[in-house]
Order: structure tokens, then sequence, then C-alpha cells
């Protein structure tokens, strides 16, 4: 019996929602509003909606890993975010996960093998 469509989208949005704030920090190295931010992330093949991300960016400054402030240009203001010493640490420390558990989700889904055999 096939899984259902909803069950499969719920589990790729849960898949998604913790590799969207490694995204995020990882894009914002360099300082950046909030558009450009999503159109940069969107160019590298993830997309999210202003929907998610703003609160996230707000969340994210709460916490202290973003810093943000409001400048004109192009006679509109635009709030430009980037990331905080916390968030660049939080941003390392978080990569380093992400690679340990790539490797490991490697290793069990079989990924580096086929890779072995040419597959």
């Amino acid at each position: 019996m096939p899984i259902a469509a909803d069950i499969i989208e719920a589990l790729r949005l849960e898949l998604r929602r913790g590799t969207l704030i490694l995204a995020v920090l990882g894009t914002l190295r360099t300082e950046k509003y909030g558009y450009t931010l999503k159109t940069e992330l969107a160019a590298a093949g993830v997309d999210i909606d202003e929907g998610a991300l703003y609160p996230m960016l707000r969340r994210l400054e709460t916490q202290g890993l973003l810093a943000s402030e409001w400048r004109e240009e192009a006679k509109r203001q635009k709030r430009f975010y980037r990331l905080s010493d916390d968030g660049a640490a939080a941003l390392e420390f978080l990569a380093s996960e992400w690679r340990a558990m790539n490797a490991a989700l490697d290793s069990i889904l079989g990924t580096s093998a086929l890779k072995e055999r040419g597959q």
C-alpha cells in the first residue's frame, strides 16, 4: 500500500525544518536584507516562504544569533541581517553536526557504498 501524500509531505517538512536554519545562518555570513536572502536561498535550491522566513529571522535575532539594522536603500527602508558572533559560533557548531549526521546517514543509507561501486 503506498504511503499517503499528506504523510510524505509532513515528513518532508519535518526533515527540512532544521536544515532551513542552517541554510539561513550560512547565507548570512555576509549581510543581506530579507528579499535578497530569500532569492539567494532559492537560487541555491532552498525555497522558503516569506511567511516562514521572516518569523525565523526574528526568532534567530531574539536568540542573539543575528543582528539587524534598518537602512534606506533606493528610497526604501530595508532591514539588513547578519550573523552575530554567537551566530557564527552556532553556524560552525551546526555545520559540524550536519557533516557528522550526513556521514552517518550516508553509511546507513548506503550512499557511500553506492558511490564506491559506481552506481
